[in-house]
């Protein structure tokens, strides 16, 4: 009879099989319907989608400071922005339909997960949703992914790419200057509540010089902890039909690729919309030509 002890000390003895590289990049699935993305074990970014909830979205965003860069809710109008939610995709006009405000009876409604993707320098979660209408019937389908990168110095990099497709019949995205992501970024960051500063590819700053122009990023940089500052990109991929897109961008801390803002869209029968977009959270007020050394790796890949 071999006593335990003798054969735990033999099985610690035993070399492991060779393992590849270590995953230190990992989403986690929690309770209630969250996902955690996590960077050797300390979470970047979560992404909730209950079955309660309106719309799904991605909150908190951790910036290099160790603080949301991202926030729910307007500032100083929160009832009327409920559906400013961090970091999330709606649309205004939707065949007549709005799923961008709250309290108009349309959904997007998380339907299944498509898959989780851990690894060594990134991980990924894919997603299929639908888009209801108020009689619960769907208007699109949506397989969507968000992929986390981590960078030096606690900087994070988060692709969004969002593919639409009709779920009975044509589709026609009307014109509007809500959709398709929209992003509220923390309330210190903005100009108007934390003296930040905004600025696009072109050079332009703030509100009056970068709202409703035509971009291939916009950046909010601004107070984040005592003494620190943090920023967040928002860039649009080259790939992206009516690149570059048109910016709905505020003092107030909120911005938006608007890819309805000049024309709406039709979207044929057995057609899909695909459009990428990039997330940058960053250390202090990058000078322009920075943010644009970054947009040119993601406009590469």
């Amino acid at each position: 009879m071999i006593h335990a002890h003798i054969l735990s000390a033999a099985l610690a003895s035993l070399p492991l099989a060779a393992a590849p590289e270590f995953p230190r990049v990992q989403v986690i699935p929690q309770p209630d319907d969250r996902a955690s993305f996590q960077v050797d074990g300390v979470e970047k970014l979560a992404y909730l989608y209950p079955a309660r909830y309106i719309r799904p979205y991605w909150f908190p965003l951790i910036g290099p400071a160790g603080r949301p860069v991202t926030r729910i809710s307007h500032p100083r109008d929160p009832n009327s922005h409920s559906h400013h939610k961090s970091i999330w995709v709606a649309h205004a006009q939707v065949n007549d339909l709005d799923f961008w405000s709250d309290g108009t009876k349309t959904r997007i409604a998380h339907q299944e997960i498509v898959a989780y993707e851990d690894g060594a320098r990134d991980a990924s979660m894919s997603v299929r949703n639908r888009w209801l209408d108020p009689a619960g019937r769907a208007i699109l389908s949506e397989k969507r992914t968000a992929r986390l990168r981590p960078l030096a110095g606690g900087e994070v990099e988060v692709d969004i790419e969002i593919s639409l497709a009709p779920a009975a019949g044509a589709v026609t995205f009307g014109k509007t200057p809500f959709g398709f992501l929209g992003v509220r970024v923390a309330k210190t960051m903005g100009v108007l509540d934390g003296g930040g500063r905004i600025l696009n590819s072109d050079g332009s700053i703030d509100e009056k010089g970068v709202l409703w122009m035509r971009a291939c990023w916009v950046d909010y940089a601004g107070p984040i902890a005592p003494g620190e500052s943090n920023g967040l990109t928002l860039m649009d991929h080259p790939s992206n039909p009516r690149h570059p897109t048109y910016f709905h961008v505020r003092d107030d801390g909120w911005m938006g690729a608007s890819f309805c803002y000049a024309e709406g869209y039709a979207l044929e029968p057995e057609k899909t919309l695909t459009l990428r977009y990039r997330l940058y959270a960053h250390r202090g007020g990058l000078a322009a030509e920075a943010i644009d050394a970054r947009w040119k790796a993601f406009a590469a890949e």
